[in-house]
């Protein structure tokens, strides 16, 4: 991830985060009703705009609490305090109504970054000491849903794919990932009208005028062939859309070594999820749908398979990271490396970026509890609403198949720093 369109740091780095991922889980969670009702069928309804709820409860009231451990997610909360130390004073890092007013700009952060620095590493004790001290747990809730299903959460997973791939063009090596265009112009619509405010759009400047950018078709039939866009070369045309949908990922070179891949922007096309049309053909039982039936089609079926593609016309551009170590995820919204179980992707309309949420559901694989603190540092383009977290499980296999099996309801609670106490008189 993870989808807003990469400006500076602490602004979107996807058509909203790691996640022009675009957070395919969830894409195939809508299949039941997009595949099941035709769209002459649906009756026509105003779809109340969500809006965030925060209630205050004490840490005893986060399940699971008292047995996660604190000091593992300490680390990534002082990555994100480094990069608020250098954003401007001013800079919106997001939220709405409470949650803006009490994390919504960097210095509202700064007393508990200082007071997390002198944390011991490797201390729980220590960590959930300083979390409680410094922090107010609030559950979230979605104020526009239906009174049952407020307090509902719902959790999907993304992850770092791994590939293998060529610098040059051989042998197997023919299918490109592509740079970002110099001809993409991707605009901010809050910047121009304040009811706009979080939406974007990107296009080409043509006569004048900003037309839509090529789609994923044009583009795979050559468009930009003349342009020298290629970073690096993939043997399998199903890795490239994959990683399109990821946002990033690890390209293992011939030589041993392994370059690092990240979203640099999107051509604003809209998303289209192929389970969708592979469901609606009758190709997969739409029970069935899942991103590792997806993709054991698309394989089986390579005659068919750049035709499937093309009907997403969104399509993800990239650009080579230098700076982290194989050990480190790849980098979020925030400007961080991801930390596996600890940072999520969510909506900066209502969760601040840098804040920390503890989410209680349960594991895609075990069915384990799985409750703990993490990192609002990433964003999707499909992660839309305030009770919605998208989590960062990693990379190798088995973070692939706990990303492609994430899809749970659950508890959300969003730490907000505690307001400084006043004087006494």
């Amino acid at each position: 991830m993870a989808a807003g369109f990469r400006p500076q740091r602490l602004t979107v780095r996807h058509p909203a985060g790691l996640a022009a991922r675009l957070a395919f889980p969830l894409a195939l969670s809508l299949l039941t009703l997009a595949a099941c009702v035709p769209q002459s069928a649906r009756p026509p309804t105003a779809v109340p705009r969500p809006a965030l709820s925060l209630t205050a409860v004490p840490f005893s009231a986060l399940p699971g609490w008292a047995q996660d451990n604190p000091a593992e997610a300490l680390p990534a909360f002082l990555a994100g305090c480094r990069e608020l130390a250098d954003a401007a004073s001013a800079q919106s890092l997001g939220g709405e109504g409470q949650a803006a007013a009490l994390g919504g700009q960097p210095a509202e952060w700064q007393p508990a970054c200082s007071a997390g620095a002198q944390v011991p590493p490797g201390n729980d004790a220590a960590a959930r000491w300083f979390f409680e001290a410094y922090f107010q747990p609030y559950e979230v809730a979605n104020a526009s849903a239906p009174l049952t299903r407020r307090n509902e959460a719902f959790f999907t997973g993304y992850f770092d794919p791994e590939v293998a791939g060529s610098r040059t063009q051989r042998g197997a090596y023919q299918y490109p990932l592509l740079g970002r265009p110099p001809d993409l112009v991707q605009v901010a619509l809050g910047d121009f009208a304040t009811d706009l405010k979080g939406r974007s759009v990107a296009g080409r400047a043509q006569d004048g005028r900003l037309v839509p950018y090529y789609d994923r078709a044009q583009i795979e039939f050559g468009v930009l062939a003349r342009r020298r866009l290629e970073l690096v070369w993939l043997d399998d045309q199903v890795d490239v859309f994959m990683l399109q949908i990821q946002g990033s990922g690890r390209v293992d070179l011939p030589d041993g070594r392994v370059m690092r891949v990240t979203y640099a922007g999107q051509n604003g096309r809209p998303y289209v999820p192929i389970g969708r049309v592979l469901a609606d053909r009758g190709e997969i039982p739409l029970d069935q749908v899942s991103l590792a039936s997806i993709r054991a089609w698309l394989e089986q079926h390579k005659d068919q398979a750049a035709e499937v593609m093309n009907q997403n016309p969104s399509y993800v551009f990239f650009r080579e990271v230098t700076t982290l170590r194989p050990d480190e995820g790849p980098p979020g919204a925030l400007g961080v490396p991801l930390a596996p179980g600890r940072s999520i992707a969510v909506d900066r309309t209502f969760i601040p970026l840098g804040a920390p949420v503890f989410l209680a559901t349960t594991d895609p694989l075990t069915g384990a509890p799985l409750q703990r603190l993490m990192l609002a540092q990433d964003l999707g383009g499909a992660i839309k609403g305030p009770a919605r977290a998208d989590i960062f499980f990693g990379w190798g296999k088995q973070a692939e198949e706990r990303a492609g099996r994430m899809r749970a309801q659950g508890q959300e609670y969003l730490l907000l720093p505690r307001p400084p106490a006043k004087p006494q008189l």
